[in-house]
């Protein structure tokens, strides 16, 4: 039995000691990072100190919670960066408690919040929510640098719902 064993140790050291082993070849072609250039991770901006900026379209969006932000008419604010510099990551806070996160490795875009958004409030009504129009966002770098602190509204802009009130005149008349 142990002359078994002696020829096993013979063939093991055999096939260690093969130098094309394809293990050690694929471990130098690990795939790179998909993020793009000038996205920074949040925390990194928190250890430097830099600023963050909102985009401003997003006060204007009068975006109902609920619904996909498919429907926005306005395709090229969906496009733009939630904030500058771009993040690949950023967690969206509503001031009952509830926190989603918005990612994407080549810089969060608005779209990227707004389907955060949705994803939480799709299955509701629209007499479930309390406020069910999106304000905009803030950010306090007091309370939190990683966060943004998502404002809701009753009701959209007068221009964003000319239809209802076409609607209300007819049964006035």
């Amino acid at each position: 039995m142990s002359a078994e064993t002696s020829d096993l140790t013979k063939v093991d050291s055999a096939v260690s000691g093969l130098s094309s082993s394809p293990t050690e070849e694929k471990k130098g072609h690990r795939r790179a990072s998909s993020s793009a250039a000038g996205v920074y991770n949040i925390n990194d901006l928190e250890k430097e100190g830099k600023e963050l900026q909102i985009a401003k379209e997003t006060q204007k969006l009068n975006w109902k919670l609920n619904t996909s932000p498919a429907t926005l008419d306005d395709k090229e604010t969906l496009k733009k960066f939630l904030t500058t510099p771009p993040v690949k990551k950023i967690d969206l806070h509503f001031p009952l408690g509830l926190e989603v996160t918005a990612r994407n490795l080549k810089g969060v875009t608005i779209k990227d919040a707004l389907d955060a958004i949705h994803k939480q409030f799709k299955k509701k009504a629209d007499d479930e929510l309390e406020l069910p129009v999106l304000a905009g966002f803030e950010w306090d770098k007091e309370e939190s640098w990683t966060r943004l602190i998502v404002h809701q509204k009753k009701e959209g802009a007068p221009s964003g719902g000319g239809k209802k009130k076409n609607k209300k005149d007819t049964y006035d008349e």
